[in-house]
């Protein structure tokens, strides 16, 4: 079984990667439909098939590395230009597995609806309005306004949340724990890190 899990796991990063599903579970029935395995037991976690995805892409996508650096950098602007609202990073491009179709995501913190949009106009950048829905904890979950928009050649997607969200992370489709977020600090050090990392490599 473990054998199975594993071949899963590796054939959904694999399809992520390749074809730019972003929907883990999909992503997991796809590849159990491709491999022949039916049995839910044999079914990977999520965060099983997030570290094959990391392992394809330095293995296969190698490319991936410096737009990945390109999007954590452009990240570390943008939580500066926005640091009015608590901004944090969320998602592929802190996680490691952005691609080059995935938005830089945001989390801003503010309890004036009108605050982030107002912001966005008095700065001229003309955003998209969408809405989201997040898991607060295992038994609320809320709609949030998002706003979307484009710099630097990439896409950026910002979710407004109220201030006491700030104390704890909405929970992560992943692994439905509390979402891994980044300030701009933290941020900074895991770009630091990672050239001392490359620079050990040679």
């Amino acid at each position: 079984m473990r054998e199975r899990r594993h071949r899963l796991a590796h054939e959904a990063a694999r399809l992520i990667a390749e074809s730019g599903i972003r929907d883990y579970h999909q992503a997991k029935l796809k590849a159990a439909e491709r491999l022949g395995i039916f049995d839910d037991a044999s079914l990977p976690r999520n965060r099983e098939i997030e570290d094959a995805l990391r392992e394809y892409q330095r293995l296969f996508q190698r490319e991936h590395l410096g737009g990945l650096r390109q999007r954590r950098e452009a990240a570390l602007r943008a939580l500066e230009f926005f640091r009015e609202f608590e901004p944090r990073l969320i998602g592929p491009v802190l996680d490691g597995t952005a691609d080059a179709r995935s938005p830089v995501a945001l989390h801003l913190y503010s309890d004036d609806p009108e605050a982030v949009p107002m912001f966005l106009e008095h700065h001229r950048i003309p955003a998209e309005a969408r809405d989201r829905r997040l898991r607060l904890d295992r038994e609320r979950s809320e709609d949030f306004p998002v706003w979307v928009f484009s710099a630097e050649e990439l896409t950026f997607d910002l979710t407004v949340l109220p201030l006491d969200v700030l104390r704890q992370a909405p929970l992560s489709n992943v692994d439905e724990k509390p979402m891994r977020r980044a300030t701009a600090s933290q941020l900074r050090q895991l770009l630091a890190d990672e050239e001392i990392s490359e620079f050990e490599r040679g």
